[in-house]
């Protein structure tokens, strides 16, 4: 028995690096895991293969979460598959893990429209995701949102992107507090330098200078990350909510 079998989760920019691991893992512990991408189809595609050969079930669906309407689109396409499925729209595990990021920006070179948009999609709509999901979620349900560990940590250039990473954690904070009645949990999952398969994890002298930031002198791995999402999602972290758990390798040590 899977510690996740009978179950349906809700992964957020899914098609790739940590949240295709989180899928992946999920699903290899018995969940039913909706993949869900922004523009990446066949990328999404390619991780519901991956999890089928190796046994587990998932289904991708598409929506571009920097837009107003939707949310209101992924839960739509999410009730239909998990009807279709498993005869029930519940949705036991949701993980908002959609993000965008970009450049280094400094503080004074940070236009209205770049702001804008990491607001919509890191901020914003992790918010609406999980306020539409919570109609859907059965009571002892898990909420895990992703942050990063950029928000403990001061690095100016990137200050647009902590705003709004900031902005999940305390969408933790406070729900937690409210769906505590039901037995939901809320918690926070903060990375740091992950190697996601990004063009910068193919330099091995930006890998290398970014592994001497962790305490344990390498970069992480989506697995790592993965692993504590998967705990968090279980029912053995029933008596955590509200948490921010540096999954950094010791990044915020000093």
């Amino acid at each position: 028995m899977g510690t996740f079998d009978g179950k349906t989760a809700l992964v957020t920019g899914a098609s790739r690096g940590i949240g295709r691991g989180i899928a992946r893992r999920l699903a290899g512990d018995g969940a039913l895991v909706a993949v869900h991408y922004a523009s990446a189809q066949d990328a999404a595609q390619e991780v519901v293969a991956e999890i089928e050969r190796e046994g587990g079930q998932a289904f991708a669906i598409g929506a571009e979460l920097g837009e107003v309407a939707a949310v209101q689109e992924l839960f739509a396409r999410l009730e239909k598959q998990l009807q279709e499925r498993t005869s029930s729209t519940s949705l036991d595990v949701l993980v908002n893990n959609a993000a965008v990021g970009g450049p280094p920006t400094l503080p004074e070179d940070v236009t209205p429209e770049l702001f804008e948009r990491y607001y919509a999609v890191n901020a914003r709509a992790p918010f609406f995701v999980a306020q539409r999901a919570l109609a859907l979620i059965p009571d002892g349900g898990r909420i895990v949102n992703i942050s990063s560990g950029i928000t403990r940590s001061a690095q100016p250039d990137q200050i647009a992107y902590a705003i709004s990473k900031g902005a999940v954690d305390q969408l933790t904070l406070h729900l937690a507090l409210h769906v505590a009645p039901r037995n939901i949990t809320v918690n926070t999952v903060a990375p740091g330098r992950t190697d996601n398969q990004g063009p910068l994890f193919r330099n091995p002298e930006a890998v290398r200078q970014m592994a001497q930031l962790s305490a344990f002198k390498r970069v992480g791995r989506v697995e790592d990350i993965a692993d504590v999402v998967a705990f968090l999602a279980s029912e053995e972290s029933r008596w955590i909510t509200g948490a921010f758990i540096d999954a950094t390798g010791g990044t915020l040590l000093g």
